[in-house]
């Protein structure tokens, strides 16, 4: 039942990446509302579940929120590290955030599957969160695939590991479970990660020649998509 349910995720990670697909012609505002995609999905779904599952801390601090830091301050010395001095963006971190992306979607399929062996109703109420924000998966894997200046047939490829990575997470609870803190651990430091690309790189760019109300009204309306996604799911 889980894997049958994680393929309405693999449908709507695809439809997502087809939106993005479609509107290069608004390509500001597609950054736009990738941006406000990325920071509602940190925000309202992954940190909360990060610090819900990570419940232990190191010096007063719940681990959760240093591994969010961690995978923040990694994905700047990344980006530092992998960028030339020029005004091209370099391919690897369209790839390397496109994969933290992919991974992220895995373990969506992960916690389907987990959510069906506690009960079908808690798996139905996982399933219809995991399937409604695996469109902003899609639409971010291919948009950050090709704005680091990746091909488009490599964009389309991340974009399809992301959509199969659902149903292959949720078939894999078949054989084993991931231990909660070890899960929220990963959710922390993916939070940072992803934050920091939104933040440094994605709405940057989205104002950078269009500095337009419209392109701002766009990055409200994905964080307040996610909002609407997490308040149905609670």
């Amino acid at each position: 039942m889980a894997v049958f349910v994680a393929l309405g995720a693999f449908l709507m990670t695809l439809a997502g990446g087809w939106t993005a697909l479609r509107v290069t012609d608004r390509r500001h505002l597609v950054l736009g509302l990738a941006g406000g995609l990325m920071l509602g999905v940190v925000g309202l779904d992954v940190l909360p579940e990060a610090l819900a599952a990570a419940d232990t801390e190191l010096y007063g601090v719940p681990a959760a929120l240093l591994l969010f830091v961690a995978g923040f301050l990694l994905a700047h010395l990344v980006q530092r590290l992998l960028a030339v001095r020029r005004a091209d963006r370099t391919p690897e971190v369209g790839l390397t955030a496109a994969a933290a992306l992919i991974g992220h979607s895995a373990m969506d399929g992960v916690a389907i599957g987990a959510a069906f062996q506690v009960g079908g109703g808690m798996g139905v109420a996982v399933a219809l969160a995991v399937i409604a924000h695996d469109f902003a998966d899609g639409f971010n894997t291919y948009t950050l695939t090709r704005l680091y200046g990746n091909a488009r047939r490599r964009a389309l490829t991340m974009l399809f590991a992301a959509a199969v990575a659902p149903v292959a997470g949720a078939a894999s609870t078949l054989l084993f479970a991931i231990p909660e803190p070890l899960l929220g651990a990963y959710l922390g430091f993916f939070g940072g990660a992803l934050l920091y690309l939104a933040a440094a790189e994605i709405l940057p760019e989205a104002h950078h020649e269009h500095p337009a109300r419209s392109t701002l009204l766009c990055t409200v309306a994905g964080a307040a998509f996610i909002w609407l996604v997490v308040g149905i799911a609670e």
